[in-house]
């Protein structure tokens, strides 16, 4: 029996029990460099219980739909901000915590330009890009420990 998500547009309303969309809707915050820069200042909550925040720079393979979801992981220690390197959408996948356990998952498409911020210890799908090259500059947690937790489904979702 297969069990199947609908991918959604990406919206900060939707995606706002997960984590942050982080885009230039509206206008600018401000004005700066002589008036050629709009500036939309703090978009996200970067959340870490120790360590420091860093960036580092993912190079993903990527993926085509449907995609089986068998494996979902969260980070309980740090926030983890994603910044696509090119101009194409990604999938993004998250779910509810239901005690412990990743509840429905769900699945998002961004659009062009946006970015997204998961919340700390927010159940989420890897990183899945829908086209080449899959580079992407991550901001998260540099500390000690692996701050990572994985969840393996008995039976896997379809993302479609």
């Amino acid at each position: 029996m297969s069990r199947t998500v609908a991918i959604k547009a990406m919206d900060a309303e939707a995606f706002a029990a997960f984590g942050d969309l982080i885009d230039i809707v509206g206008a600018p915050d401000k004005i700066i460099n002589q008036g050629f820069c709009g500036r939309f200042h703090d978009r996200a909550n970067l959340d870490f219980s120790d360590g420091r925040a860093g960036i580092s720079l993912f190079k993903a393979e990527p993926r085509s739909l449907p995609l089986k979801l068998d494996m979902v992981e969260r980070h309980p220690d740090g926030s983890q901000t994603f910044i696509p390197m090119s101009e194409h959408s990604f999938l993004v996948v998250v779910a509810p915590d239901a005690g412990g356990a990743p509840g429905q998952p769900q699945a998002f498409r961004t659009e062009v330009g946006q970015v997204i911020n998961f919340h700390r210890g927010t159940w989420h799908g890897v990183l899945t890009p829908l086209h080449a090259p899959g580079l992407f500059a991550v901001v998260d947690r540099i500390g000690p420990g692996s701050n990572l937790e994985e969840h393996w489904f008995e039976e896997p979702y379809m993302i479609e």
